[in-house]
């Protein structure tokens, strides 16, 4: 397991000046960040080591709570709020991010120590979050911190209501399990696509062979090898080849430019800034160029296979 922290949370009253609302107030640990995203606006910052140890009375405030108590144009950083009657100095707004946790975009966080203190909940907790290591399987993790607090709080072993939870873990791996199977049917599309436009280019040069069987036999009757009118229809399925794969590849990379364009002021758009790796796209050019390759020595032998004196009758 990489590490956990404690929380805990409770709805309070807030007021700015004459503005009263009510928010959720949760007490966290500085060490949540690295569980669960948090992007915290330019000027700001996050509770830190030093709030927790000396008790400080921050908060870090959520986007729609500065909307609706400060003026537009307000910079909240640095003012006082009141959460239950006590000032608390604003020293951050956090910007909700989906799946960055379980809070909103109204939530105010306060230090655990300051929240303990403020609702006097001694060694309570609400909630616990636990985050491992990638190559851990999280739900085993999962199971294991629920049998330890089953035998530290005597519950039956079988009952499985007595602590809630919630795997963002297990929702990954599906979501990642999915990506994964996209990535593989985009192989399996992508390489289909290749081989039929190789298939095409196979007989464009079948049908070129036909065309040229006059000049092929020009060429056999004076002096060309076998071999050299092999090497002549390769080297056009190679080129041709190689062609329509260099013009794919640019064509493609404008495609992902004009994407990450019409996204890149999207921050919850999730596809901003699409990319293919550099090595995917030469060993996708390097698959067209040996299948062009292959597909090549079928007109080549067609050619080999005609006739000087048959070649130089055709019309």
């Amino acid at each position: 397991m990489l590490g956990g922290v404690f929380g805990g949370s409770q709805p309070a009253s807030i007021v700015y000046k004459e503005i009263s609302r009510s928010y959720n107030i949760y007490g966290d640990f500085p060490e949540y960040t690295k569980i669960a995203t948090k992007k915290i606006y330019d000027g700001g910052r996050f509770i830190n080591e030093e709030d927790q140890q000396n008790n400080r009375k921050v908060c870090v405030i959520g986007e729609r709570t500065q909307e609706e108590l400060f003026e537009e144009d307000e910079n909240p950083v640095g003012k006082y709020i009141r959460i239950n009657n006590v000032y608390f100095q604003v020293i951050g707004v956090h910007k909700y991010l989906e799946g960055g946790g379980f809070e909103s975009d109204g939530d105010i966080f306060i230090p655990f120590n300051t929240f303990r203190n403020l609702y006097n909940t001694g060694e309570e907790v609400d909630w616990l979050t636990i985050a491992a290591f990638a190559n851990v399987d999280v739900v085993a993790v999962e199971k294991n911190v629920k049998d330890v607090l089953k035998k530290l709080h005597k519950v039956a072993p079988e009952d499985e209501r007595a602590f809630g939870s919630f795997n963002l873990g297990e929702i990954f791996n599906k979501i990642t399990g999915f990506a994964n199977g996209m990535t593989f049917l985009s192989l399996v599309v992508g390489l289909a696509t290749i081989l039929a436009g190789v298939i095409g280019i196979g007989n464009i040069l079948l049908i070129s062979v036909k065309e040229r069987t006059k000049e092929l036999g020009v060429r056999r009757a004076l002096g060309a090898t076998p071999g050299e009118v092999r090497t002549q229809i390769l080297l056009e399925s190679i080129f041709l080849t190689l062609i329509a794969g260099v013009v794919g590849i640019i064509l493609g990379a404008a495609v992902l430019a004009i994407i990450n364009l019409t996204t890149q002021d999207l921050s919850d758009f999730p596809y901003t800034n699409p990319t293919v790796p550099i090595p995917l796209v030469l060993a996708a050019l390097f698959t067209m160029v040996v299948l062009g390759t292959l597909i090549g020595l079928i007109p080549a032998q067609r050619a080999v296979s005609i006739k000087p004196i048959d070649a130089l009758r055709e019309e």
